[in-house]
Formats: C-alpha cells, sequence, structure tokens
C-alpha cells in the first residue's frame, strides 16, 4: 500500500492528513510547526510514504529543507494551483486544506516548486532588505515634499544627498517646522547609511561572483540585476531549453482559446516577481538609457515602434532572462553581434 500526506502549514501549528492509494484518510492530526516535529509524527506512523506535500510560503523552504535532511520525500508545490482545487469547497479549514493537499500529492495534481538553496536564500534577504529600506528612504522624502507644500515650500528638483540641506535651506524662516521635520531627515540619513552599506555588501558579492561578472557584460544589467537573477534561478540546470526561463518567469502572454475565440492577453506574471521586475527594468534602461548599438537594442527598438515603448521593454526582457541563462550555462559573455539571433 501507498502512502501520501499533506501538509498545511501556518505560522504555529501544521494540519496534517495522510491518505492511502485508494483515497481512504488513513489518520489526520496537528502537529508544531518545527521539523522536528514533525519528523517525529511521521516517524511515529510507521508508514513510508510516497509523496509529502506542502504548500509554498514562508516556512516551507525551512520545513521542506528539515523532512529531506530526514529521508522523507517531501515536495514543495505551487499555492496557485493548489488554491484552484480548494476554491470549490463549501467550508475551508486547515484540516480540509491539508486532505487536499493529500489528494493531488496521491493523484499528481499539483506542479512543483523549486526550493532554493540556503546560500539564494541568504542573499535575497539581502536583496530584499537594501530594497525595503530604499523604499522607506524614499517613502520619507515623499511624506516631507507633500506636507510641507501645505506652509507653500516647494522643494522642487534635488539630489538625493542635497536632499536634507534644501529642506533646511527653505525652512531657514520656520524654526518650528524645522524641529517637526529634524526627526524624519535623522530617520532619513540612518536609511541612507544603512542602505549604503548593505549595497556594498551586495557589490562584494557581485564582484565574488563569476557567474554575476558575466552577467554584467549584457547591456542593462548591473549588478542588482544580476544578483537578484541568479538568485532567483538558483539552479540553471532545472530548465532544458533557455527558452523556459521566460514562461517560468511570466513574461509570456496569457492565451485564451475555446471555441471561436482566440485572443492572447496580458503577460501572466507567474514565477518570482522580483526576478521579472528586475529584468524589465533592465529592458527599459538598455532602450532608454543604452548608447552603444546591438541587435537586441535594434530588435527593441522595432518593437516600440509597431507595438509602443511598454510591450517592447516586456519583449526586451524575455529576451534577456533567455539571454543571461545561456551566457550562465555556456560559460560565454555577451555578443555584442549575434546575440539576438540565439536567443531567438
Amino acid at each position: 500500500m501507498r502512502y501520501f500526506a499533506g501538509l498545511d502549514v501556518s505560522l504555529e501549528e501544521t494540519a496534517i492528513c495522510v491518505v492511502n492509494d485508494d483515497g481512504e484518510i488513513v489518520c489526520e492530526s496537528i502537529a508544531a510547526s518545527e521539523p522536528d516535529s514533525l519528523i517525529r509524527w511521521f516517524v511515529a506512523t510507521g508508514l513510508t510514504f510516497d509523496r509529502l506535500g506542502l504548500e509554498a510560503g514562508p516556512l516551507s523552504p525551512w520545513l521542506h529543507a528539515g523532512l529531506r535532511a530526514a529521508g522523507f520525500p517531501a515536495i514543495c508545490i505551487e499555492t496557485r494551483r493548489m488554491k484552484g482545487a480548494t476554491n470549490a469547497m463549501a467550508v475551508k479549514t486547515d484540516r480540509n486544506d491539508a486532505r487536499a493537499i493529500a489528494h493531488a500529492m496521491r493523484v499528481g495534481w499539483f506542479t512543483m516548486v523549486h526550493v532554493k538553496s540556503a546560500e539564494s536564500q541568504e542573499l535575497r534577504l539581502l536583496l530584499n532588505n537594501r530594497r525595503t529600506l530604499q523604499e522607506k528612504r524614499v517613502a520619507i522624502d515623499n511624506e516631507i515634499r507633500g506636507t510641507l507644500k501645505a506652509f507653500g515650500v516647494k522643494i522642487g528638483v534635488v539630489t538625493i544627498a542635497g536632499f536634507r540641506a534644501k529642506v533646511i535651506e527653505l525652512l531657514a524662516d520656520k524654526p518650528r517646522l524645522v524641529a517637526m521635520v529634524q526627526p524624519m531627515l535623522d530617520a532619513r540619513d540612518a536609511l541612507r547609511q544603512h542602505t549604503a552599506s548593505l549595497h556594498k555588501m551586495v557589490l562584494k558579492v557581485v564582484r565574488a561572483s563569476a557567474v554575476c561578472r558575466r552577467l554584467l557584460s549584457v547591456p542593462g544589467v548591473g549588478p542588482i540585476v544580476a544578483l537578484t537573477y541568479a538568485t532567483g534561478i538558483d539552479d540553471p540546470t532545472r530548465f532544458a531549453h533557455s527558452r523556459d526561463v521566460g514562461p517560468h518567469l511570466g513574461l509570456t502572454p496569457r492565451k485564451y482559446a475555446s471555441g471561436e475565440i482566440d485572443r492572447n492577453g496580458a503577460i501572466t506574471k507567474a514565477g518570482d516577481g522580483a526576478v521579472r521586475e528586475a529584468l524589465v527594468h533592465a529592458g527599459r534602461t538598455l532602450l532608454t538609457r543604452g548608447r552603444r548599438w546591438c541587435a537586441l537594442k535594434a530588435w527593441g527598438v522595432s518593437v516600440a515602434k509597431r507595438r509602443g515603448l511598454q510591450r517592447a521593454v516586456v519583449a526586451v526582457a524575455r529576451k534577456l532572462a533567455i539571454i543571461l541563462h545561456r551566457i550562465w550555462v555556456d560559460g560565454t559573455t555577451f555578443n555584442w553581434s549575434h546575440e539576438a539571433a540565439s536567443a531567438a
């Protein structure tokens, strides 16, 4: 008899359901959302499992690694596809979700999610922290700009470094406002300092990585884009063809075809949103800021003339995803004359 388990993970507890290959529920329980607790529970059942499924989530990499290290066939599955199965439930509970996951494991109705390596997860934490601090600094800038307009203070165009001095200068005759804005400016300075510190860490990692240094040879790709792509893909060998990377990152259009209807929609936006956003940023940089021409830019400009800049940016982003993967796998650098042909 074959056995399959579904785990519905929450912050403190995990609902567990075990079914056999006939679809019968063998046992159900709740365990703490800790690898050791789950391992003890599964060992106590005395069963041999074919698959243990848990949805992708904040705790999934940690639990998945612990279960795999203990010899259990844990699988991390895509949340969006599983949601399609559970939406039909009249009563949605953790127990019922665990049952649905267990049955999905039994019939094979799931999409496996790649669990990134520990190093990639650490580097992604570095990138996320840098981005968070940067966004908070921008939010403070906008808050100061917006609130001071009520007093007739227009900050206007100013560099990031010169923002503080400009605000103090404009409020020279308003000491009460200076006292109120000063804490915001101090917090802004602290955010800038820590953002710069994290950015230096990013640059150090990129310089030490042979893969990232090769990715930097692609126009429009900077250190942030290179490291974001490397941590998002993690293992390039999991893609049989470079052209598979674009759909994986949600850079291909949706399609609806039924009867006489056959239409394409917006891009799917599936997969890693951070990598997709980084590639779109790189595509826009290539088309609007890059001064050196190459076959890829020429192709993107021609698309922009026919379909508009935004569509061209997304199309170039998809091409970049393919080119970066090919460079990674082949151990080469960007070819300024023939890269478009090899990416088609």
